[in-house]
């Protein structure tokens, strides 16, 4: 694929492509019950496209929680420059624009009664239902580590399952000198580039804070997303710091033991930690592989064209919980599926076959103060495949291709660009906008 340079002009293309979802659609009127299961980045999302697009569809949102903690940002309040509070959001605003937002958990989807029963004991029918339910950690896919190892050696993953504060407190009260080991898993995963954002915030705090300590990633595969930029970006901020260690040097984490805050790799070499971030392998949420939406790989199979699952007819499954290579489990990427979802759903209740969909992807990562990288792609139906439409994409450029000055300045704008992109993104998705 040809890379360019990703400049605001090709961030801002993805935005508005996404606001121009789908037109055709938006001048008709639909009726029907949406029922869409989750509140994350594709399942709130759908709601607030549904409600807009089609104001006759009676939409519901079922989430168990009342706000909802983007993973984006999260490590950011590692780094010290977001707080909690600043990445977490109510569905106040999608319930006052008319989305029915009901506060329970989905426990069992019956799809010949169409219909969701949640904890509480109620039943929710729906016309089409959209489930975006996220993922579900493996434990024990690596040895020792388990719920209770997690609070010793936390994964601040998911948000809903265990906030960033706690490995934000662990690395607070380090000694300084110390070492920080991350235990990083082989693809596919939420958020490929977000282990190495997350090196490079808690190597900004470091700096600032403990300038002695290092950082240890182990790594599960032999490379990652935007590794050059990450890999310049760290020899420029912080020279020895930190060590990554792929799958060809040992660096898979098969064996952790929380009490002595030890990790152990594939050929026995044992690494203790000061702190430990280990992030296990993933699956789809557990609602979705009860109701039978999941294969033996633990994901979701889709049909390109709607997402709606090749497993049980009439739900369509969304976001990280979805089988979409070559788009990576991300929460833009999710916001675009819901866009489609959507209007594939509608498009169903019509009688008719949905529109032809473009899908798109655009990646940030804060790597230091005011330093900024990105990654777009562009995506499309191919048959029943996802494909990378060819020459579409862009990543930032390599340091050796711009003047000190010209890199200053773009690596500072991409920062910004970020912080532009994730206001505007949870705005929308949350009604607030």
């Amino acid at each position: 694929m040809l890379r360019r340079t990703l400049t605001r002009r090709a961030a801002l293309i993805g935005t508005a492509a996404l606001a121009l979802a789908s037109p055709h659609l938006r001048a008709q009127t639909a009726s029907g019950r949406l029922v869409i299961v989750g509140g994350g980045f594709g399942g709130a999302s759908a709601a607030r496209f549904a409600r807009d697009a089609f104001p006759d569809l009676e939409v519901t949102l079922i989430e168990r929680s009342r706000s909802f903690t983007t993973c984006p940002y999260g490590n950011l309040v590692l780094g010290g420059t977001r707080r909690i509070e600043q990445i977490t959001f109510t569905y106040d605003g999608l319930a006052r624009r008319g989305v029915r937002v009901v506060h329970d958990e989905a426990v069992a989807v019956d799809p010949q009664a169409r219909s969701v029963r949640l904890a509480g004991g109620a039943t929710v029918p729906y016309d089409r239902l959209i489930m975006s339910p996220g993922i579900d950690l493996r434990w024990g896919a690596i040895e020792g580590y388990t719920e209770a190892a997690a609070e010793r050696m936390p994964h601040g993953w998911i948000p809903s399952l265990q906030p960033i504060t706690l490995l934000e407190r662990q690395l607070r009260a380090m000694p300084d000198g110390g070492t920080f080991v991350i235990a990083i898993p082989d693809n596919p995963f939420r958020c490929p580039p977000g282990p190495y954002e997350r090196i490079s915030m808690v190597a900004q705090y470091f700096k600032q804070a403990k300038p002695r300590s290092k950082i240890l990633a182990l790594d599960a595969k032999g490379g990652f997303s935007k590794q050059p930029l990450f890999m310049e970006a760290w020899a420029e901020l912080y020279p020895g710091m930190m060590e990554w260690v792929g799958a060809s040097n040992d660096g898979k984490v098969m064996k952790v033991d929380p009490a002595e805050l030890t990790l152990t790799t594939e050929f026995g070499q044992t690494h203790r930690a000061a702190v430990a971030n280990v992030i296990p392998p993933q699956m789809a949420a557990r609602i979705a592989r009860e109701v039978g939406l999941a294969n033996a790989s633990g994901w979701c199979p889709v049909h390109a064209r709607s997402f709606e699952s090749t497993q049980i007819p009439g739900i369509h499954v969304i976001g990280d919980a979805s089988i979409a290579a070559p788009m990576p489990k991300s929460g833009y990427a999710a916001s675009t599926h819901a866009r489609q979802a959507v209007a594939a759903a509608v498009a169903s209740l019509r009688g008719q076959d949905p529109p032809d969909p473009v899908y798109f992807n655009t990646c940030y990562s804060h790597v230091g103060p005011e330093y900024g990288i990105s990654i777009v792609g562009i995506y499309r139906a191919d048959g029943d495949r996802f494909v990378e439409v060819p020459n579409s994409g862009g990543i930032s450029p390599r340091n050796a291709a711009m003047s000190p000055e010209r890199r200053a300045e773009q690596r500072r704008l991409e920062a910004l660009y970020a912080d532009g992109w994730y206001e505007s993104l949870t705005r929308q998705m949350f009604g607030l906008s």
